[in-house]
C-alpha cells in the first residue's frame, strides 16, 4: 500500500493569472482516511485529478509520487492498480448503458479474467448496498444512485488508493452514513488509503485519520486535532433532527395541485395515486431517499415526463397552456449545473438572462453586487466549462434567478457549495423573493445552512408525498 508524497507541487491552468496550487509539500499516509476540505475553487478537484494522472502536472512544477515511484513513470495500464478517483458528477465517468455493464467495462479495463468478474461485480454492488440497481440503465437513475454506482465501480476495481471528489453531495442522510461505514470498511480490513473532498463535512469527525485544508494561499495544511470540534460544530446533526415547519394552512393561495397524481418509471410505481396542493409565495423542502421520485415530480410539473391524474398551475391545467407561455411561469434549476449552460463564458451567460429574464428586478447593479457576494467577480470572461463544480453551481442559481420566473423548482441547490457558499446563497434568495414574490421548491439532501429559507417540508417516500413538521 502507498504513501503519497507531494512534493512542491504547483499547477497552473492555461491562461490563468495566478496557480491554482502553490509549491506544496504534503505526504499522504498510507492506510489512513483523509478528509480534505476548503473553499469552493481553492483546487480540491484540480489536486485529485493531478493525483491520478488525469491532469498532466507540467515539467519543473512538482512530482507526485507513490511508495517514492513518480506518478510519471507509471504506466497508465497500471495506474488503476494505484490510485482511483471518484468524479464530483458521476455524469461525466460513466460510458456504458447500464449499472453492470458499467462494472464489466471498468473491471475489463483492469485485465480481470473474464471467470472472475461477475463475482467482483456482484460483490461490489452488494457492498455498496445497490444490488438492486444492477440491470437498470444508468441515465434513469437518481444523482444519489448514480453516485452510489460510481462508488461501487471504484469498490470493484481494488485501486490501493481511493480519491472522492464530493461522493455524498447527492445521496441521501440514511445512505450517507452507511457509505461512510462502508469507507471504513475499507480501510480497515482492505488497508486502503483514502482521500476525499467534501464541503459537508456531517458525519466525519469520529471518522477520519486528519483533516487537510487548502489555504487561501493555495497550500495544504492539517487541521490541528484541537480544532476539529469548532470545525465541525456546524454540522452537527443534532442541529439538523431538531428543526421543525409549520403545516400549511388551509384555505391558502394554491399554486400546484395534484388530483390522484401518480409516478411511474419503467416498471417503477414512484407515486401511489395523490391528491396535494402546494402553496403560492412560500418556499417548500422536499426531502426523501435516494430514487424515491423527487426529481420525476419537478419534471412532471414542468411537462418534462408524463404522469396519471392531473396537475393544475393556479386554477389551469399545465397541459392546456402553451409550452413557451408555462416556461416563462414555472422554471426548473437542474441537478447538474453544465445541462443549464447555452454559451461559453460567464459574461455571455448572464447577457443572455438578462435579455430574456421576466422581469426587470436585477439591473446591472444588482447583477454585480450578487456576482461579488457569491465570490463570482472576476470571472466573467472565464469559458464557464473551467470553473469549479461550486461555482458553476452559484453561477446557474444566479442566472435562473436573473430569469424572475415567478415559480423556480431548485433541485439540489447546495450541491457542491461549502457553507460559507451556502449562507451567501440563502441570504442572495431571501433578498430576491422579498422584492420578487417568487414561490421555491427545493430538492435537497443537504440541510446545513438552508432551514432559514423553508416555509414547509414535504416528505416522499414509500411512493407518499406528505407535509411534514420535522425531519
Amino acid at each position: 500500500m502507498a504513501n503519497i508524497a507531494l512534493e512542491n507541487l504547483t499547477y497552473t491552468y492555461p491562461e490563468a493569472q495566478a496557480p491554482t496550487l502553490n509549491q506544496i509539500q504534503f505526504t499522504f499516509k498510507a492506510h489512513q482516511f483523509t478528509l480534505l476540505t476548503g473553499p469552493s475553487g481553492t483546487g480540491k478537484s484540480t489536486l485529485l485529478k493531478l493525483m491520478t494522472g488525469l491532469l498532466k502536472l507540467p515539467a519543473n512544477q512538482g512530482c507526485i509520487r507513490y511508495n517514492d515511484q513518480p506518478l510519471t513513470t507509471i504506466a497508465a495500464t497500471e495506474r488503476a492498480g494505484k490510485v482511483a478517483l471518484m468524479f464530483q458528477n458521476p455524469n461525466q465517468q460513466f460510458a456504458m448503458d447500464t449499472v453492470e455493464n458499467e462494472l464489466i467495462f471498468a473491471l475489463e479495463n483492469r485485465q480481470v479474467p473474464a471467470n472472475e468478474i461477475q463475482a467482483k461485480l456482484t460483490a461490489a454492488l452488494a457492498f455498496v448496498g445497490i444490488s438492486e440497481l444492477r440491470e437498470r440503465n444508468l441515465s434513469h437513475l437518481s444523482g444519489g444512485e448514480k453516485q452510489k454506482v460510481a462508488l461501487a465501480v471504484i469498490v470493484a476495481m481494488d485501486s490501493d488508493v481511493i480519491l472522492l471528489d464530493e461522493p455524498f453531495a447527492s445521496v441521501d442522510p440514511a445512505a450517507r452514513a452507511s457509505l461512510l461505514k462502508r469507507l471504513i470498511q475499507l480501510r480497515d480490513q482492505a488497508g486502503k488509503t483514502i482521500i476525499l473532498a467534501d464541503h459537508d463535512l456531517t458525519d466525519y469527525e469520529t471518522l477520519v485519520d486528519q483533516v487537510v485544508r487548502i489555504t487561501p494561499d493555495r497550500h495544504l495544511t492539517a487541521v490541528p486535532h484541537a480544532d476539529w470540534s469548532t470545525l465541525f460544530a456546524d454540522f452537527a446533526r443534532t442541529g439538523q433532527t431538531d428543526q421543525r415547519w409549520r403545516l400549511p394552512n388551509q384555505p391558502a393561495k394554491p399554486l400546484f395541485q395534484l388530483q390522484k397524481v401518480a409516478l411511474t418509471q419503467g416498471r417503477h410505481r414512484l407515486l401511489q395515486p395523490t391528491d396535494l396542493t402546494l402553496l403560492r409565495h412560500h418556499n417548500t423542502l422536499i426531502t426523501g431517499p435516494n430514487g424515491s421520485g423527487k426529481s420525476t415530480l419537478f419534471e412532471s410539473l414542468v411537462r418534462l415526463t408524463d404522469y396519471d391524474g392531473q396537475i393544475s398551475y393556479l386554477t389551469d391545467d399545465i397541459q392546456t397552456l402553451r409550452r413557451k407561455r408555462y416556461a416563462r411561469q414555472v422554471a426548473l434549476l437542474f441537478q447538474d449545473a453544465e445541462t443549464q449552460f447555452l454559451n461559453i463564458t460567464v459574461a455571455e451567460e448572464l447577457a443572455q438572462s438578462q435579455k430574456y429574464a421576466y422581469g426587470d428586478y436585477f439591473t446591472p447593479a444588482r447583477i454585480t453586487a450578487a456576482m461579488q457576494q457569491l465570490n463570482l467577480t472576476g470571472h466573467e470572461d472565464q469559458v464557464i466549462y473551467t470553473l469549479s463544480e461550486g461555482q458553476k453551481k452559484k453561477l446557474q442559481i444566479l442566472l435562473m434567478l436573473i430569469m424572475q420566473s415567478p415559480v423556480l423548482l431548485m433541485d439540489e441547490p447546495l450541491k457542491g457549495l461549502d457553507l460559507k457558499s451556502v449562507q451567501a446563497l440563502v441570504t442572495l434568495l431571501k433578498s430576491t423573493i422579498a422584492e420578487t414574490h417568487q414561490s421555491l421548491i427545493i430538492i435537497s439532501h443537504q440541510l446545513t445552512g438552508l432551514a432559514p429559507l423553508i416555509d414547509y417540508h414535504l416528505r416522499f417516500e414509500q411512493q407518499h408525498l406528505q407535509y411534514r413538521e420535522a425531519l
